[in-house]
């Protein structure tokens, strides 16, 4: 079995628990293929498995992958949106970041993680990602993300006017710092700080949620993942931000925008025990008495 991992890069007090992964992996015979540049930066600072092999890019992940470990937090697990793409390898999250809700599986279960994977007892939930089209070229080859499309005015300019529309019809109009337009999984991210609402993975909605609206009657609304949601945007400033995930682009005000759902679904891997409710309840502490 081959597993490809990936990882933004290792502080100190990381490295014991990524050897106890490739100890586990040599353990159970699993042969790792490993990011290059995370290689490079490791170094001969771990012990590895003999049969072990690097990749670079999304090319080199073919078929003969079964699986791709993201080290860190959400934020890594984010970045193999763009190695995997539509290659339907499954992804799991082994959280060395903070929060972890993409990359639910903690430390101290990594022996547990690479025993599920294994035997394949484990869950895969099948993610919405979020497509953005435009009438000139938008973050090369992988114009989607998982979590949300996110448009914002640039640092200094005043707040920018955004009319939007679904599936050609006027929605609103939204004078504001910015706009996110969320998938159910990024509903827990940047648009849950703003205001918006919790959406359960599997609920085929988006969530259009204002940043800093000055209308204060202008609330977040889900709708459908089936519209076609498109953008006019108007300020003072001839530019603007768009982003997805957590990647930036500085766009002329003049660029037709508009977001959809992708064709292709991102399948991240949950061991059987945990699931949304618990990840909310561990998570965010819902349920707990904290006034205490």
């Amino acid at each position: 079995m081959k597993v490809a991992i990936y990882s933004r890069i290792m502080d100190y007090d990381q490295q014991s628990g990524v050897q106890r992964l490739f100890d586990e992996l040599i353990r159970q015979h699993v042969q790792p293929v490993i990011h290059q540049p995370f290689l490079e930066k490791i170094g001969s600072s771990f012990v590895l498995p003999s049969n072990v092999s690097v990749f670079r890019e999304s090319a080199d992940l073919d078929s003969s992958i079964d699986f791709l470990i993201s080290l860190g937090g959400d934020g890594t697990l984010l970045d193999t949106v763009s190695l995997v793409r539509d290659k339907n390898i499954p992804v799991l999250g082994i959280n060395f970041g903070r929060l972890g809700f993409l990359a639910s599986v903690g430390k101290e279960e990594l022996t547990t993680a690479v025993t599920c994977l294994v035997n394949r007892t484990f869950v895969v939930d099948q993610r919405s990602l979020i497509h953005l089209d435009a009438n000139k070229p938008l973050f090369g080859d992988v114009p989607y993300g998982l979590n949300e499309f996110a448009i914002h005015k640039t640092d200094t300019s005043p707040m920018i006017k955004i009319h939007t529309y679904l599936n050609g019809e006027f929605l609103n109009t939204y004078w504001s710092d910015g706009l996110i337009v969320s998938t159910p999984t990024g509903s827990t991210g940047y648009s849950l700080s703003c205001g918006g609402p919790v959406v359960f993975p599997e609920s085929a909605s988006f969530v259009i949620t204002p940043v800093a609206p000055h209308n204060l009657n202008v609330r977040p609304i889900v709708v459908p993942d089936n519209n076609i949601i498109s953008f006019e945007v108007e300020g003072r400033a001839d530019s603007f931000i768009c982003v997805l995930d957590s990647r930036k682009e500085i766009v002329d005000k003049q660029v037709q925008l508009a977001v959809r759902s992708e064709a292709f679904t991102l399948s991240l891997i949950r061991l059987n025990e945990n699931n949304f409710l618990q990840t909310l309840r561990s998570k965010l502490s819902w349920g707990l008495d904290t006034r205490n």
